[in-house]
């Protein structure tokens, strides 16, 4: 099951550098504009295949399919429907052509909802941040070269920012910050750094779960009276996950600059990686920069996630953050999210999926609910991120792009995590996969960082089960790169296909192993899997889902090379 598509990895890994492509044209211009890798050669690309008969065949196809695909879940969502009754009451008075919407998933709804408010606060941000500089440049003698200045702003907004998100919990953030601080100061370059900051924020995990983000009277009834007011967001152990990742990250790029030669060179321009792996001198590694960091009020509340080094290289030497691209970025963000509305309106998927309302549907109704829902999932991460991300822009600050992908813009697993949460994968990459040992013992050191990246999202065993599959449903992958490289059969003429047909066992695979983990759990994939596998009627929609599968990672291909040929060079 090889699915690496021929030239798009591995084949100019020695001529990798960490570059923004330029802006593409034609309809490589849907693809998110990211530093990648760029492959200084002239070695021309095999010929454009989008006219050849064998994808004229693929359109025919996909005229027919995709619109079933949207056409299925519209029907089912229909009030004439024999389900509809089952799931009603999870719908609400909608806004668009008079459907009622299907906002029943907490975790999104807790962000649609707060769209207004959080756009107020933006507003008021940007404006406070303008008045500051031109404050703050008019009493200088000079004009600055770098923002460090903003760092007391940042952090005057940060302490309104967080009194008005949680409350008087701000006194137990700020204690287990300057917990994980003094761990990181007291041990310096020493190796028991990085053991004491994992063993802290494990156990801090596990203790904000296990006691709900602490209450003030269980350590002293005398106490009582903070708990009198949480803010408006009283649960800040939920989103602590994120900051947990913040505090691990400044511990870690301390403990490596401490064991730094020095004298490394940044550039004028630096990269995104070179802001990443470049140590910082060591006085910059201050409790005030440190809590500037972690606070950060547009990146505080779901990321993404930057590195500390990252954080503090944009102040030290500011990138250009244009408006025309703060402009472009949101239109990018404001379509997604008409998107997600469209599909909120008119496919009730999430409603029928809490609800098991589905008694009677075929399996193609079956496998219909499953896939929307994943889209779903997807959307309601990229849109906070997207959002958060834009916030990050209009601030001075430029954080990864989360999503560089969409998620049926997928055929390879290790290519999927690459672009889904990208700013977590760098994250883990750079802290976990590289110190447990990278590719020298790949197998188990993956299993481990899903293991992790489980047990992050959520002390449950339906995720653990997750984390498990993936690492699971990896090996196929794997094993076909190291038996059929695309370095030896590249050229063959059947390579291509057999990749292809790699890449519907992959996304068979990845679609099970994330309907697992985030929508259905493994009681639900047990009943859908039966009543797809278990008849006759489920076996020919599986055999018509494969080669559609197969057509459109054929489009997946095709689409690659065409990024290639315009200078866009990608690892998913």
């Amino acid at each position: 099951m090889p699915t690496d598509v021929p030239s798009q990895e591995g084949h100019f890994s020695k001529f990798d550098i960490d570059y923004v492509p330029p802006m593409p044209r034609g309809i490589t211009s849907l693809t998110v504009n990211i530093p990648a890798s760029g492959h200084t050669t002239n070695e021309l690309r095999p010929p454009p295949r989008w006219k050849t008969p064998e994808f004229i065949v693929y359109y025919v196809v996909a005229l027919f399919v995709i619109p079933l695909m949207a056409w299925v879940p519209i029907r089912l969502s229909s009030p004439s429907h024999l389900n509809y009754p089952f799931y009603k009451h999870r719908l609400s008075a909608g806004w668009m052509f008079g459907r009622e919407v299907d906002n029943s998933d907490a975790q999104y709804r807790s962000f649609r909802d707060n769209i207004p408010a959080l756009s107020s606060i933006v507003l008021i941000f940007v404006a406070l941040k303008y008045i500051y500089i031109r404050s703050a440049l008019r009493s200088a003698s000079s004009t600055p070269s770098d923002k460090l200045y903003l760092i007391s702003f940042y952090l005057m907004f940060s302490a309104l920012y967080l009194i008005g998100l949680h409350g008087t919990s701000i006194f137990k953030i700020i204690f287990i910050l300057t917990a994980n601080y003094c761990i990181a100061k007291a041990s310096k370059g020493s190796r028991t750094g990085p053991l004491l900051t994992w063993i802290f924020n494990g156990l801090i995990l596990f203790a904000n779960e296990i006691y709900g983000g602490y209450r003030y009277a269980s350590f002293h009834p005398s106490l009582e009276v903070l708990d009198a007011f949480q803010g408006i967001y009283p649960r800040w152990h939920i989103s602590f996950n994120i900051t947990m990742l913040r505090l691990v990250s400044f511990n870690m790029d301390y403990f490596w600059a401490c064991n730094s030669r020095g004298g490394e060179n940044i550039g004028s321009v630096p990269t995104e990686k070179q802001r990443a792996n470049t140590p910082l001198p060591l006085e910059d590694y201050t409790y005030r920069n440190y809590i500037t960091y972690v606070l950060y009020p547009p990146l505080y509340i779901a990321g993404p996630i930057m590195t500390f080094n990252n954080f503090m290289w944009q102040l030290r030497r500011p990138i250009d953050i244009s408006i025309s691209v703060q402009i472009r970025y949101f239109f990018r963000f404001l379509f997604s999210l008409l998107t997600m509305e469209f599909v909120l309106h008119y496919m009730y998927v999430v409603a029928i999926k809490d609800a098991k309302a589905w008694p009677g549907d075929t399996p193609l109704e079956l496998s219909m609910i499953g896939f929307w829902n994943l889209i779903i999932v997807w959307l309601k991460l990229l849109l906070p991120w997207r959002f958060f991300r834009l916030w990050s822009l209009a601030g001075g600050i430029d954080p990864p792009e989360n999503m560089v992908r969409c998620m049926v813009n997928n055929y390879s697993t290790l290519g999927f995590w690459r672009s889904w949460h990208r700013s977590y994968n760098l994250w883990i990459v750079r802290y976990i996969y590289i110190p447990l040992g990278g590719t020298k013992n790949k197998v188990l050191t993956t299993a481990l960082v899903f293991s992790f990246v489980a047990l992050w999202h959520d002390l449950s065993f339906r995720l653990l089960a997750w984390g498990w599959l993936v690492s699971l449903f990896i090996l196929p992958e794997l094993l076909a790169r190291y038996f059929l490289p695309q370095t030896k059969y590249g050229q063959v003429p059947w390579y291509r296909h057999l990749c292809a047909a790699g890449g519907v066992l992959n996304a068979f695979m990845m679609v099970s192993a994330n309907l697992v983990g985030f929508v259905i759990g493994t009681d639900g994939m047990m009943h859908m899997v039966s009543e797809i596998v278990g008849t006759w009627q489920g076996f020919r929609f599986l055999i018509a889902a494969s080669c559609s599968m197969f057509i459109g990672i054929q489009f997946m291909f095709e689409y690659r090379e065409e990024e290639m040929r315009r200078g866009i060079y990608r690892r998913c």
